[in-house]
């Protein structure tokens, strides 16, 4: 380097760009149509913590309520039904909406991704949104938006329009015809409330429960007991017993060992006291508290509340019935609104297959698919292609199989005479 390389300027350090954190919400610049609900959305609660969506899900009971319902209604097929000439519904394979829902909503999401992604979304942050792709007027794809990035906005007019922030900061405006939006409860039939949100407070009072106990462990002091000698130790005694406690009973490999007292000594080992059963009590009402807000039932949280058996089975069908039908109902009416058109409509309709989560036992499965079949001498209402098609099984060829005839007391054809006993 020569003398003159002194006096030139050098370049100013450029610090790399650091990507947001998730729990971040980016305003571009205090206009933006988000900040004024960042305001009033109210993250701060009363316990000192700032509950966040992200955030929120560090909290065990809301994690599991949210990877539940996600996870439920991810991992169950979604049907694009068509009314056919009999008025049954059957799928529509040929409509370019079936992949999507079914198979393929984008290029780098599977159908459970995309539709656990949503429904995650809907829970934390009260909707979920998804650009719609169209070819003309045949949907394509669905590309999912980020929440925090998508500001809803009604007109005059009673259109809706879609603001979307990108991340270079550019916002696009969307018509509500190029908008999939889910959303969860509202009041003004415009955005849903975010559960975590509305549960603030309890999620709030959990976490502040939970660094409780984890701050008891790393700085309080938790003594088992103590041990009474009759006399007065020396101060050589006394480190020669604190030393042989140490080596001998300290860490997790030595717990539960008994000790071999001397000289009259006696152990007295402490009980817990009533201030660590009002915190465990606590942790488990806060439990609570997030499973009503979320509509999970508490032994679903792995709160034992029941006996496994029946009364677990019954239980699903509960968790299905109020907390997964609203949900399905939700899904399906709005891909009806957003996705289908007005003609489309009178002939068409999403449907999720519940069956899975539905079904009992195979013994239950197998009573009702007898009585179903027409067993007992009722009279059938299923006929056995549609028993198959119950629980998985191909569809047969024969007329037989499609009619609904008792194949327990109808004859399938002619049956070969019994040649064995006649006369040569």
């Amino acid at each position: 380097m020569g003398i003159l390389d002194f006096f030139r300027s050098k370049p100013e350090a450029v610090a790399p760009k650091r990507a947001p954190r998730a729990d971040w919400v980016e305003f571009t610049d205090l206009t933006d149509p988000r900040l004024a609900t960042f305001i009033q959305s109210g993250a701060s609660t009363e316990s000192g913590t700032i509950i966040t969506p992200s955030k929120a899900l560090f909290n065990t009971a809301v994690f599991r309520c949210v990877d539940l319902i996600s996870g439920s209604i991810g991992m169950l097929p979604m049907y694009l039904m068509r009314k056919g000439a009999n008025g049954a519904l059957e799928p529509d394979e040929e409509h370019s909406l079936y992949d999507v829902l079914h198979s393929q909503p984008n290029g780098w999401q599977t159908a459970y991704e995309f539709r656990r992604l949503m429904q995650a979304n809907a829970l934390n942050e009260g909707n979920a949104y998804a650009q719609i792709v169209r070819s003309g007027k045949r949907v394509i794809a669905l590309h999912p938006l980020q929440p925090s990035r998508v500001c809803v906005e009604q007109h005059d007019d009673l259109s809706i329009t879609y603001t979307v922030t990108r991340k270079d900061g550019r916002q696009v405006k969307l018509a509500q015809s190029d908008v999939f939006h889910l959303r969860d409860i509202s009041v003004d039939g415009i955005v849903g409330l975010s559960r975590v949100r509305q549960a603030k407070e309890a999620i709030g009072l959990a976490m502040q429960t939970e660094k409780s106990a984890a701050r008891l462990f790393k700085n309080g002091t938790m003594v088992g007991g103590a041990l009474t000698h009759p006399g007065k130790l020396g101060d050589d005694e006394f480190e020669n017993l604190d030393t042989s406690l140490k080596d001998k009973f300290s860490g997790a490999e030595n717990a539960h060992k008994w000790l071999i007292l001397e000289e009259g000594m006696k152990a007295e080992p402490f009980s817990s006291t009533a201030r660590d059963s009002q915190q465990i009590e606590t942790r488990n009402h806060q439990i609570e508290e997030i499973a009503r807000a979320f509509g999970v039932p508490r032994p679903l949280l792995m709160m034992d509340d029941t006996s496994w058996g029946s009364g677990i089975e019954t239980l699903g069908l509960f968790f299905v019935r109020y907390s997964l039908a609203p949900w399905f109902v939700a899904w399906e009416q709005a891909v009806s609104r957003s996705l289908l058109t007005k003609d489309e409509r009178k002939t068409h309709k999403a449907d999720f297959d519940e069956r899975e989560l539905l079904r009992g036992s195979i013994k239950d499965q197998a009573e009702f698919l007898t009585k179903a079949l027409g067993a007992g001498g009722s009279r059938p209402w299923m006929t056995q292609n549609e028993a198959r098609d119950y629980v998985g099984l191909s569809q047969r060829d024969d007329e037989d199989a499609n009619s609904l005839k008792n194949p327990m007391t109808q004859p399938t054809g002619a049956q070969p005479q019994d040649t064995k006993n006649e006369p040569k």
